[in-house]
């Protein structure tokens, strides 16, 4: 009798675990899910807009959005700071190359995704046969000039990049600024001798090793006479922020800017009264502007199961939603970089890119491939170092070859 009590008990048992498999799934997904994901990324000309997507995407689906900001330089170590500590976002952007690839352990796979054949050739992050990152946008970068002060088709070489600069000092205007910004400093224009070479992903890796030299390499050669030019003959970018550069451009007191399509934001605050262009930075005769992806966005793969999904289901919403869409092309004025996606209201200067990108007119960017961290750090105290006194172009050169060595031994 007892044998037969205990067996009943055991099949009632199974039944009723058997009736409520179902509602113990679906109980569990509830006590996972999540209503809540963070972003934290570096463009800070979009934080406006991305504060207000936060709220459409609340709106939409439920789920909060919480926009971290971000001040400074330092974005990348905030990130570490954050991820090391176990406090990480859910959604955080990186450069891809050696940034992306330094983090590799904290981002997801996000291959599933749907869109992910749509995104332009070479555009997707992918790290061991994974895709890991999903592009923001093109940018490019080069000469930002004024038509009404400079033909472009002109200044093909050093010698008329020089003459351009005199002429413009004669007229009691600035030829070409830079800023006191890390990238706006040295960042962006020295990659231009890295994009100019044979293998510029090769000769990183020979530089890195010390098998190669920038002081012995005739584009870093010539890089540094530009450089010397612009401090002979411009304004001291030391002593000249972002929104000053741009804004002295805006109003004419500036013929050309070494920036990128993404300053064109800058301007809405003023009157511009004329054209402009992007044109190359002439060295050794290029005639091509830099293009390729600045940044990517990135899921926390230390984050929960769940938390991994809500932050994909953010890109998906992202980049197929007709919501996410306008956001992408028309509030931060990305060109677009997946199939099916398309911004009709360009500014020009951003055209320019997205006509350079469509005719193969462009060169890449190797300082994504730079370890990690090394503008900020190693290269900027060698060009205030360099636009605070009379130093030679090859000390400057070697003072370059001397902080890359460093940063290699150090990282």
């Amino acid at each position: 009798m007892k044998a037969k009590k205990v067996m009943s008990l055991a099949l009632a048992t199974a039944m009723i675990a058997g009736m409520t498999t179902s509602a113990t799934v679906n109980c569990y997904a509830e006590d996972e899910s999540v209503d809540k994901i963070i972003i934290f990324q570096s463009k800070v000309e979009i934080i406006d807009q991305l504060e207000e997507l936060a709220e459409t995407y609340e709106d939409e689906t439920g789920v909060e959005v919480e926009v971290w900001g971000t001040t400074g330089d330092d974005y990348l170590q905030q990130l570490k700071t954050k991820l090391a500590n176990g406090q990480g976002p859910t959604v955080f952007s990186l450069a891809p190359g050696a940034e992306s690839e330094t983090m590799q352990n904290y981002l997801a796979d996000l291959s599933d995704l749907s869109f992910i054949d749509k995104i332009a050739d070479g555009m997707a992050n992918e790290i061991d046969g994974k895709v890991v990152g999903i592009p923001y946008t093109m940018e490019g970068f080069g000469m930002v000039y004024n038509k009404d002060l400079i033909n472009a088709d002109e200044i093909t070489d050093y010698d008329s990049f020089v003459q351009m600069l005199q002429e413009q000092k004669e007229n009691g205007i600035n030829g070409f600024g830079l800023s006191q910004e890390s990238f706006f400093l040295i960042g962006h224009i020295l990659n231009t001798p890295f994009a100019l070479q044979e293998d510029p992903d090769g000769f990183i890796e020979k530089l890195n090793a010390g098998e190669v030299k920038m002081a012995d390499t005739p584009e870093f050669q010539e890089f540094a006479k530009f450089y010397a030019a612009i401090r002979d003959n411009s304004y001291n970018p030391l002593e000249t922020n972002y929104d000053k550069e741009c804004g002295d451009f805006a109003t004419g007191k500036t013929a050309a800017i070494h920036q990128g399509n993404w300053c064109y934001s800058m301007f809405a605050d003023y009157d511009v009264d004329f054209e402009m262009g992007l044109a190359p930075l002439p060295i050794c005769g290029n005639d091509k502007i830099a293009v390729s992806v600045p940044t990517a966005w990135y899921v926390n793969s230390q984050a929960s199961d769940a938390e991994q999904q809500a932050g994909k289901d953010f890109l998906e919403w992202l980049y197929t939603s007709e919501s996410g869409q306008d956001y992408l092309m028309n509030e931060f004025g990305f060109l677009p970089v997946v199939d099916g996606m398309e911004n009709d209201e360009l500014d020009p200067i951003s055209q320019q890119v997205a006509d350079a990108a469509a005719e193969g007119k462009t060169i890449s960017w190797p300082l994504n491939q730079w370890p990690a961290g090394i503008v900020d750090v190693y290269l900027v105290p060698v060009a205030e170092q360099f636009f605070t006194s009379d130093m030679s172009c090859e000390d400057f050169l070697a003072a370059l070859d001397d902080a890359w060595a460093q940063a290699n031994e150090e990282k």
